[in-house]
């Protein structure tokens, strides 16, 4: 039997969660993009319609994701669909190394080489990027966006909607605050406050120029 999963945003992103839905069993695949009629394609798949016309058709779906690289609008649209009542299991790569006793929500996905490591927690539309490391413990909310190659060490909190960058580790411990960035290659050693960026070896908070 045909199983079929919608993705809405026909983007990057959009192409590896593709792939990604693929190898967890969908045999059929539809993308759904705002920039529809103008773009019926990505790639070999099909974009079919736009953000209405997802949510005039959500019950035709075993699964929903939001294919989105901004958290905010990821987070907001997956909370849409869901309580539109879609199905929207999370989506983990074959190749990706999830402990037993880790808990991934809904909407999120985990892609080749990510490892989660025992009793850490990632929340709904999350994204753990290529080769990202979230050790034990940790205790990621909804919307967060883990860069491929960041490491998170044990018992490290993320805040809602917050970014750690490509490449970024981050100390035992520390806690991100909501909307907060980590900016690539970052060496976390202290906590961030919510929606500060900082930068750099050890990481400082980004001051702005202007």
């Amino acid at each position: 039997m045909s199983s079929v999963c919608a993705i809405l945003g026909a983007s990057g992103h959009g192409k590896v969660v593709a792939e990604l839905a693929e190898l967890n069993g969908y045999s059929e695949i539809k993308f759904f993009d705002d920039a529809w009629p103008h773009k019926l394609q990505v790639e070999h798949w099909s974009v079919v319609g736009n953000t209405q016309s997802l949510f005039e058709s959500i019950d035709s779906y075993d699964c929903i994701v939001v294919a989105i690289g901004n958290n905010s609008v990821r987070y907001s649209k997956h909370r849409e669909i869901v309580e539109a009542g879609a199905k929207c299991p999370p989506l983990i790569h074959p190749k990706a190394i999830v402990s037993n006793y880790a808990q991934i929500k809904e909407g999120t996905v985990v892609m080749a080489g990510a490892a989660v490591n025992p009793f850490s927690t990632i929340g709904e539309a999350c994204v753990l990027n290529t080769n990202s490391c979230v050790d034990h413990d940790c205790a990621l909310q909804d919307g967060v966006h883990i860069s491929p190659n960041a490491s998170l060490a044990g018992a490290v909190q993320v805040g809602e909607k917050a970014w750690v960058g490509i490449g970024a580790q981050v100390r035992q411990q520390i806690k991100i605050g909501p909307e907060a960035v980590v900016g690539a290659g970052a060496t976390v050693v202290k906590d961030v406050p919510k929606g500060k960026t900082v930068v750099g070896n050890p990481a400082k908070i980004k001051v702005s120029n202007r």
